[in-house]
């Protein structure tokens, strides 16, 4: 190994840590606001960059199914859970949120995907149909079960994660997919060649942390999920709804997994099964901070990119071996650390 190589390796992994680091928050913030470890967090990724390649080649995705059969999902649990308080305007509420705008966002997709659209557009409406999925997984899978253990929420998040898999499979096929990038050129930096898509992907990463950090420290909202995570109860007490701030913890979480796979789509070949192992890498970032640091999540995502490259280089036929043992002795020291509470 020499500069030149150091240097390739470090890009590599700078690359990577933003992704897992997007990830890892995303984690932080679903387990501080709902308890709830969310294993399905990397399937987004797939969604996301498989959402946006198919609308570049023109077919129509078939995640429209899914937030279309997910809205109605959440609608007819929403009419059952409040039959006997419906209002008009509430009614109204429910046909136009849940009933209406999927299947219209459908009847949309149908109808521009055959067309060469702008790059822009694309992304615009690959995040649509993918970051609603978020608030319907929680409306329907885990505010029935908000009071549950972390087991209990734990295994339900698996169960989450194995049906996007097997639906990512009937709608997308095994095949692979990559869209095209939006920026092709390159740059030559020193002995490195850089391109510009893996500046846009670190470039929007950053802003995406700063923006988090805004949006925490700035907004009411911001603010309020906060005050969750930190003591659900105490802030139901003082009018912070657990149900809203779940619902936008997931909108969140939903939001960060599908602008992350937009982002990689031009970089690396998605399939339907490939957000498993991104979203394990930024779970073990994760579980480096604690669930419960942002800053030290990103940083802990950072380094296990950057292992993950040199690892690659020395023994890649190893190198998630070495990646996901990094988490070893996190978890000893921990558990030597941290004082066993059993829990309410």
């Amino acid at each position: 190994m020499d500069s030149t190589i150091t240097l390739f390796l470090v890009q590599d992994g700078l690359i990577n840590g933003s992704i897992y680091a997007l990830l890892a928050v995303a984690f932080v913030l679903l387990f501080a606001v709902t308890r709830i470890i969310f294993v399905a967090q990397g399937d987004f990724v797939a969604y996301g960059g498989l959402t946006f390649a198919a609308l570049q080649q023109g077919s129509v995705p078939g995640s429209i199914w899914l937030l279309a059969g997910l809205g109605v999902i959440a609608g007819i649990l929403e009419f059952l859970r409040e039959r006997h308080t419906l209002t008009r305007p509430r009614i109204l509420g429910i046909l136009a949120g849940d009933f209406i705008a999927p299947l219209a966002l459908v009847g949309v997709v149908i109808l521009v995907a055959p067309y060469d659209m702008p790059y822009l557009f694309d992304m615009a409406l690959a995040l649509a149909l993918v970051v609603p999925m978020g608030p319907y997984i929680y409306r329907i899978c885990f505010r029935p079960m908000a009071n549950a253990s972390v087991l209990v929420l734990l295994i339900g998040s698996v169960g989450v994660h194995w049906l996007m898999i097997g639906l990512g499979l009937l709608f997308f096929g095994a095949e692979g997919y990559r869209a095209a990038p939006m920026f092709g050129a390159n740059f030559v930096v020193g002995p490195v060649l850089v391109s510009a898509q893996s500046l846009l992907v670190m470039g929007a990463t950053l802003a995406l942390l700063v923006g988090f950090y805004l949006f925490f420290g700035r907004t009411l909202a911001g603010k309020a999920l906060m005050a969750a995570a930190v003591n659900a109860r105490g802030a139901s007490l003082v009018g912070i709804s657990p149900s809203f701030s779940g619902r936008t913890a997931f909108l969140m979480a939903a939001f960060v997994g599908a602008i992350s796979g937009i982002l990689i789509s031009p970089l690396t070949t998605l399939y339907y099964d490939s957000g498993f192992l991104i979203g394990l890498k930024g779970f073990v970032a994760a579980i480096v901070a604690g669930f419960a640091s942002f800053p030290l999540a990103v940083a802990g995502a950072i380094a296990i990119g950057i292992a993950e490259a040199v690892s690659a280089f020395f023994a890649s036929a190893f190198k998630e071996v070495i990646v996901f043992s990094l988490i070893l002795p996190v978890l000893i020291w921990r558990s030597i650390r941290a004082p066993h509470h059993e829990e309410d």
